[in-house]
């Protein structure tokens, strides 16, 4: 049986209406990130991308090229920390998600 809408608008027909599914994106790419997995958390913040704000509309508020964004956040990507900081910023107030950064003790 056929799907009626592809998987990239069901996922972003989710991030509109799911505040908790928008948290978890952001997150996931956050923690990638803070792990020191640069690859993983590159395509997280790709799929958040792509299922809010868009590249499109992303380089437009930036002021970069939307195929600039596209190679940074692609697997051999390597956004410096200004660019880097700049999306997150604008993904959090484009998605009403802020994210918090708290020490955890190891469990180790």
């Amino acid at each position: 049986m056929p799907l009626t809408r592809s998987f990239r608008e069901t996922v972003q027909a989710r991030a509109r209406r799911d505040v908790k599914f928008r948290q978890a994106l952001l997150g996931e790419a956050m923690q990638a990130l803070l792990d020191g997995n640069l690859e993983e958390g590159r395509a997280a913040l790709r799929s958040c991308i792509n299922a809010t704000i868009g590249f499109e509309k992303l380089g437009t508020a930036l002021g970069r090229s939307p195929k600039s964004l596209m190679r940074m956040f692609g697997p051999s990507g390597n956004p410096t920390a200004e660019n880097l900081l700049a999306v997150i910023s604008l993904l959090q107030a484009e998605t009403g998600v802020r994210l918090q950064v708290r020490a955890v003790a190891d469990a180790a």
